[in-house]
């Protein structure tokens, strides 16, 4: 077989990330019951630091969704929000969420441990922290400032980052998640509660699951790809790509073998649209070598001071070109384009384009000025 190309390579990877072909949509269409719930399943994990970015990352794979569609999706508990890997917030299926954070939470759970003693608290206040919000959300949901309150009223101090290292850690112990958002507060839940049914994979079987949809969701990648996703280490992530069996296959790029889904290989290559992607959307996030759809020199500008912020970006023909910033007025979305590569006029115009979706998903009118 011949090797896959840079070209073949982006072109499958936007395949396997929902951005071209069929993306994530059946015949029922981006509104359905169940729409967000098969993205999501899909990905395994989508990171969703910024409510705003992983809200348009749904959207951007389901054509003609709105706003209101995927809140109403994420209302109906189709996904949830928890710190499932590399202690950031990421957008999982409820039932996944207790197996993922047990597999993939002690390392940052390990270094939040380390950050505790500056923080002024014992392991003994951290764990019983997380009893008192078990007993404050049963039966209910509280916005992050009620369980800063529960906290407080059990003597528990949550000033400075004692609060948020708190609910870190009782989401890391798959005690509490995030279901929602309250103005611009975020609504915490017993996970138990949320997932009454839990997947319960053993650790072997929770390998190859995490390495199966990575593969077919970001594939063609490396092991160190995988390691970079899930914050695990090379071996356990080789142990994952054996225990995927034939669900993962070794094909041979311009850079070296890498692993794929056999059906993505077999699908084969379609269009590469115009994208209008949010920051820290998974085409540029998801991989340890995103050279592939973003040049090296172009990451500072991309992860301004690298402190892992995501900017906005427009891709065209599976490559970052350029970034976009948005500000939301009551009328209209403005849109602050920064060209990072020289684009004809054509070129930004078909990158103009590609905010028609977004548009249609704010329901709003966008107004573009190149900076």
């Amino acid at each position: 077989m011949t090797a896959l190309t840079a070209a073949d390579l982006r072109a499958l990877r936007l395949r396997a990330l929902l951005l071209t072909g069929t993306r994530g949509l059946d015949d029922a269409g981006p509104a359905a019951v169940g729409a967000v719930a098969r993205v999501v399943g899909h990905v395994g994990a989508m990171q969703a630091q910024d409510v705003a970015s992983g809200l348009w990352s749904l959207g951007v794979r389901l054509p003609g969704a709105t706003l209101a569609d995927v809140e109403a999706a994420l209302a109906r508990g189709e996904a949830i929000r928890t710190w499932p890997m590399r202690g950031t917030l990421h957008l999982v299926a409820p039932r996944d969420a207790a197996w993922m954070v047990e597999l993939m939470s002690p390392r940052p759970r390990a270094a939040a441990a380390s950050r505790r003693g500056g923080l002024g608290l014992d392991d003994a206040t951290a764990d019983r922290a997380v009893d008192v919000l078990l007993e404050a959300l049963t039966g209910r949901r509280l916005t992050r400032s009620g369980c800063l309150a529960a906290l407080g009223d059990a003597g528990i101090p949550t000033d400075g980052q004692r609060g948020y290292h708190l609910l870190v850690h009782a989401a890391h112990l798959g005690a509490v998640c995030i279901v929602g958002q309250e103005s611009k507060e975020q609504v915490f839940a017993r996970l138990d509660e949320v997932a009454p049914d839990p997947v319960r994979p053993g650790r072997e079987e929770a390998l190859g699951i995490l390495a199966r949809r990575y593969v077919r969701s970001h594939g063609p990648v490396t092991v160190k790809d995988l390691a970079r996703w899930t914050g695990l280490g090379i071996r356990d992530c080789r142990a994952g790509v054996a225990a995927a069996g034939d669900a993962v296959v070794t094909v041979e790029t311009h850079d070296g073998p890498m692993l794929a889904a056999p059906e993505l290989l077999a699908a084969g290559r379609v269009a590469m649209e115009p994208l209008a992607l949010p920051g820290f959307d998974e085409l540029v996030l998801g991989y340890a070598d995103r050279s592939a759809q973003l040049d090296r020199d172009l990451e500072p500008r991309v992860v301004p001071g690298g402190n892992g912020v995501f900017r906005s970006t427009f891709v065209l023909d599976g490559r970052v070109v350029a970034t976009w910033r948005r500000t939301l007025r009551a009328r209209a979305v403005a849109v602050e384009a920064h060209d990072l590569t020289g684009l004809s006029s054509a070129d930004r115009v078909r990158c103009e384009a590609a905010l028609e979706p977004y548009a249609t998903f704010m329901g709003l009118p966008v107004t573009v000025a190149w900076e």
